[in-house]
């Protein structure tokens, strides 16, 4: 084997290390860049509608799925590579950080359609209390005229 040919071997391993060390911070980051389970579950508001907005805040995967789509990257040119010589790890902590981020985000996509919904419910339900009230005002009325 010629010393260029082993120096290449070398070069390649060295590049292949820094692949996966590249996935595996990308990775680190795109988790690290996920919302803490305390700030969904732990919200405080005055009101429905401050709960639903600080949880659609608290909702938001930030730059997870740049640094997911970096790890991604990485991960593909390696495999095309050939360099990983087992990435089955990757491949797992890819997808699951994929899940979770699709997870996350059709959760604030549906308190985004509550936080959209709650105030024209509440204006509906505001408007029928108050007909309820003016048709018992307006019965109390007609049996006061007919008491007289």
């Amino acid at each position: 084997m010629s010393q260029s040919s082993l120096d290449d071997d070398e070069l390649f391993g060295e590049a292949a290390n820094e692949m996966r060390t590249d996935v595996e911070e990308s990775l680190a980051e795109a988790r690290n860049a996920l919302p803490a389970a305390d700030s969904v579950w732990d919200v405080e508001a005055d009101n429905t509608l401050g709960v639903l907005n600080s949880l659609k805040t608290a909702l938001d995967v930030g730059d997870a799925e740049d640094h997911l789509r970096d790890a991604k990257k990485w991960y593909t040119m390696g495999e095309r590579a050939d360099a990983f010589e087992d990435a089955d790890d990757l491949a797992e902590e890819i997808e699951t950080i994929a899940d979770l981020i699709d997870d996350v985000d059709d959760a604030r996509e549906q308190v985004g359609d509550l936080t959209a919904t709650i105030p024209q419910l509440r204006s509906t339900l505001e408007e029928f209390e108050g007909e309820d009230g003016a048709d018992a005002e307006a019965d109390g009325d007609a049996d006061a005229e007919a008491e007289a």
